[in-house]
């Protein structure tokens, strides 16, 4: 599998999210995980054997994200500390995959759902782990200004409104980090 191709198109796109097709979705995408030469080895490392364990949380994760099921419990922060190895081009090339099977099983008003918040996921976990002096990869904000202004246009409310007062790298506030000067 060439992860640099699309996705195979599935027959029709999902207009909504449902638990269903999120694990459609999380299998998926983790198989293109397994197979990718990049990102393949790194999350074999951690999580060879133990597969049948991980994919079911993802599903949860995802389903509390996007659904608002609720029914996920861990840090995401924590998880993935302890990932020797982990390179910013590992959080693009992430990203990427994430995105264009998200693009290939979701049209487009329930793919941002999903996307909104793998991007500022990403952008956490890279900050975190990278330091908060580190510059998050314009490709990765310019897909984020490209994706929130989408959930602006429904009428939500404009998450940097808030959070550029406080000062913030991004339109999210990261757990750990004191809004005190």
């Amino acid at each position: 599998m060439n992860p640099f191709s699309p996705t195979p198109a599935a027959a029709a796109r999902h207009a909504e999210p449902t638990e269903a097709n999120i694990r459609e979705l999380v299998y998926a995408f983790y198989e293109r995980v397994r197979a990718d030469a990049i990102l393949g080895p790194v999350f074999e490392q951690t999580l060879g054997g133990r597969w049948d364990e991980h994919l079911p949380k993802m599903c949860l994760f995802w389903a509390s994200l996007v659904l608002g099921a609720k029914q996920y419990r861990g840090n995401v922060q924590q998880a993935h500390q302890p990932l020797p190895g982990l390179e910013p081009r590992h959080f693009s090339h992430w990203l990427y995959l994430f995105l264009d099977t998200v693009e290939s099983r979701y049209e487009p008003a329930a793919a941002v759902r999903f996307m909104e918040p793998a991007l500022r996921i990403a952008q956490s976990l890279q900050l975190s782990r990278f330091g908060w002096d580190y510059t998050i990869p314009a490709e990765q904000r310019d897909l984020l200004d490209r994706i929130a202004p989408a959930r602006r246009e429904r009428g939500e409310r404009d998450p940097q409104a808030h959070d550029a007062a406080r000062g913030e790298p991004f339109p999210a506030k990261i757990i750990g980090r004191s809004s005190e000067p």
